[in-house]
C-alpha cells in the first residue's frame, strides 16, 4: 500500500510499526490493515476532482495538482499500484488535524517523495525517494497537517526545503 501512516506502540517489536488509524482517529484505532500482493494490483483510476497545489520556495513556485487522501480509505490505498506519478501531479493527504505520522511502501511500485507539511502550511521534513516495496517506516518528525507524495527525486529537482509554503485551501492563507 502505498504511505500507510502509523504510530510506534508499546507492543513487541515485530509489531512496533502496525498500521494505525491513528492518522484518522487516534492512536485507540489502531490496527492492521490487509496488504495486498503487487503483482496482483489492478492499478487505481485518479482521484477527481484534482485540486491545485503550489510549493512556494525562495527560487520559486512550483504548481501541481493534486488527488485528495481525506477520507480513511483514501489514505489506506494512496498511491499504491500506481505504476507512474507525472511531474507536475501528486496526492496530499489531510489528517485534519496535527499528528505525529509515519508512512511505509508496502505495494508502492514507484519511488516517491514525501513531504510533511505542518498546520501552517510549511514544510516541516522530507523524505526522498523512498523504496518502493518496503516497510521502512519514514517518520515527520513532530506533528503535521498533511503529506503530500510527489514522484520520486521531485523535492530535489524543485529544490524544497523544511520552512517552504505550501499553498492549497487546508491551509491558512
Amino acid at each position: 500500500m502505498t504511505s500507510h501512516s502509523f504510530v510506534k506502540r508499546s507492543l513487541p517489536a515485530a509489531l512496533a510499526f502496525s498500521v494505525s488509524l491513528a492518522a484518522i482517529g487516534g492512536p485507540s484505532a489502531a490496527q492492521d490493515i490487509p496488504r495486498q500482493d503487487p503483482d496482483h494490483c489492478q492499478g487505481q483510476a485518479e482521484i477527481r476532482p484534482l485540486q491545485p497545489l503550489s510549493i512556494v520556495s525562495k527560487a520559486h513556485t512550483a504548481n501541481f495538482m493534486v488527488e485528495m487522501a481525506d477520507t480513511p480509505m483514501k489514505r489506506e490505498y494512496g498511491l499504491m499500484c500506481r505504476k507512474s506519478v507525472a511531474p507536475d501531479r501528486g496526492m496530499l493527504f489531510d489528517f485534519k488535524t496535527p499528528r505525529e505520522v509515519a508512512f511505509w511502501m508496502h505495494n508502492t511500485l514507484i519511488p516517491l517523495d514525501m513531504v510533511f507539511i505542518d498546520a501552517r502550511g510549511r514544510v516541516f521534513s522530507i523524505a526522498r525517494n523512498a523504496t518502493p516495496q518496503t516497510d521502512t517506516p519514514r517518520p515527520s518528525g513532530g506533528p503535521v497537517r498533511a503529506v503530500l507524495e510527489l514522484a520520486g527525486g521531485r523535492a530535489a529537482q524543485l529544490g524544497v526545503l523544511p520552512g517552504d509554503r505550501v499553498r492549497h485551501r487546508i491551509f491558512p492563507k
